[in-house]
């Protein structure tokens, strides 16, 4: 696997944009859906992926030996952890997906012609 760099992090948020501008164009639904499911996995999708990274972010703050022990620095790592769990939280949009395809792939089967 290549190294990590802020340039491969800058893509992978451009990529997330291109798809923001993507939906603001009014896409078919169901391949809007089709593009956002990778997004909302149970699993491995963006809240928990960026939730895991928050935690991940603030273990590393707090381990490291050169890391200011202060009350604002705990304080910060704190506001990180309570942020990934917020970000965690929203793991269930996957339901949601889930419902939406659904209701998406009932109406396209049953849509009249034309609409």
């Amino acid at each position: 696997m290549p190294a990590l760099t802020a340039d491969s992090i800058r893509t992978a948020t451009e990529t997330l944009s291109r798809l923001t501008e993507y939906l603001r164009d009014s896409p078919d639904p169901t391949q809007a859906l089709v593009l956002v499911e990778p997004l909302l996995d149970e699993y491995t999708g963006l809240p928990v992926q960026f939730a895991d990274i928050l935690r991940a972010l603030a273990r590393a703050l707090q381990d490291h030996p050169d890391s200011p022990r202060t009350a604002e620095g705990k304080l910060l790592i704190a506001e990180l952890r309570s942020a990934a769990w917020e970000h965690a939280d929203q793991h269930i949009l996957h339901y949601v997906l889930d419902e939406l395809r659904a209701l998406y792939g009932s109406t396209a089967a049953t849509a009249p012609e034309g609409v």
